[in-house]
């Protein structure tokens, strides 16, 4: 994704409207948008300037499912995560760090990384809750 503020509503939209297609519940869609859209935020805002030039415009989202369970990814080029960041599970209430909480909070489990050199990785999972009608529910 272009590594501009408009792409953040357009990966949401995009999850949004791949959730409801497979039958995911409505509210597990939902914690699932705003998860991704918070690390999509924090990509635009911090995730430049990395050591790759190509990539210095770009931020990558993943989502895939597991049986249950939805991972999403979102990967960037920037400078990474302050160590603190990635050595705890969840990250404190500071002045900055909100949205990485808000994700923390709507997800099963969620992972902070960097990979040293080129970026930062959120990754975040959740189990899923599927609607009567779903296409995709596993029994």
């Amino acid at each position: 994704m272009r590594r501009e503020a408009a792409s953040v509503p357009l990966a949401r939209r995009l999850l949004l409207g791949t959730m409801e297609t497979a039958g995911v519940d409505p509210d597990i869609s939902f914690d699932l948008s705003v998860a991704l859209s918070e690390a999509c935020a924090n990509a635009v805002e911090h995730g430049g300037g990395g050591e790759i030039p190509d990539d210095a415009e770009a931020y990558h989202v993943t989502a895939y499912l597991d049986g249950d369970c939805c991972r999403i990814e979102v990967t960037d080029s920037g400078p990474g995560f302050p160590p603190a960041t990635v050595a705890r599970r969840r990250p404190s209430l500071a002045e900055h760090g909100r949205g990485l909480h808000l994700i923390a909070e709507l997800s099963d489990h969620v992972r902070f990384r960097n990979r040293p050199g080129r970026g930062a990785v959120v990754s975040f999972d959740k189990m899923l809750k599927w609607r009567d009608d779903a296409l995709l529910k596993v029994s």
